[in-house]
């Protein structure tokens, strides 16, 4: 176990410090050190407060952010969507944000769930890609969402939910 300490938000009065930028490897276990002093002009000679984090390794305990669904259809008997990793705030060299997809690769899986409009049996789907198409009633509305997995985790496997769209295939004013 190496002691390679960071130092980050030095001397600030936030009780939130952004530390993503030193924890590079997301595979690595951290803990943060939290030292609280008193504000200067305080003649207080006791040992300052103390305290440290729980240990967190950012492969395994983030939690996925939500996908963005960029377009979808239905034709006749086909529900395709299609979607967005979310972004980290991890970045390449070049300065774009890395996605999900970036990091975790092939651990990485989204399922699509998808409803009958006003219905609650809800179906589901898996894929490695950005892309679904799923069979369905053609004279039906759809509603879906989506969300990534990792199947091998222990915890936090599923991640936030996109949001739930519908389809409006047929539907009239009087509906």
């Amino acid at each position: 176990q190496g002691t390679d300490t960071k130092k980050k938000c030095i001397l600030t009065a936030e009780t939130e410090c952004d530390v993503t930028d030193v924890l590079r490897n997301v595979k690595e276990t951290y803990t943060a050190h939290i030292l609280s002093v008193p504000s200067s002009g305080t003649d207080n000679f006791e040992e300052p407060p103390f305290a440290v984090s729980e240990k967190f390794t950012p492969y395994s305990q983030t939690v996925l952010g939500k996908p963005e669904i960029q377009n979808y259809t239905q034709k006749g008997s086909k529900l395709n969507v299609v979607f967005q990793d979310p972004l980290t705030p991890y970045t390449f060299p070049n300065g774009s944000f890395q996605s999900i997809r970036d990091i975790f690769q092939d651990d990485l899986e989204y399922k699509l769930y998808y409803w009958k409009d006003q219905s609650s049996g809800k179906k589901g789907a898996t894929t490695k890609s950005h892309e679904f198409e799923v069979s369905v009633d053609s004279t039906k509305n759809y509603c879906f969402y989506i969300q990534g997995v990792i199947p091998s985790r222990r915890e936090n496997r599923n991640g936030q939910e996109s949001m739930v769209l519908c389809t409006s295939v047929g539907r009239t004013i009087l509906d």
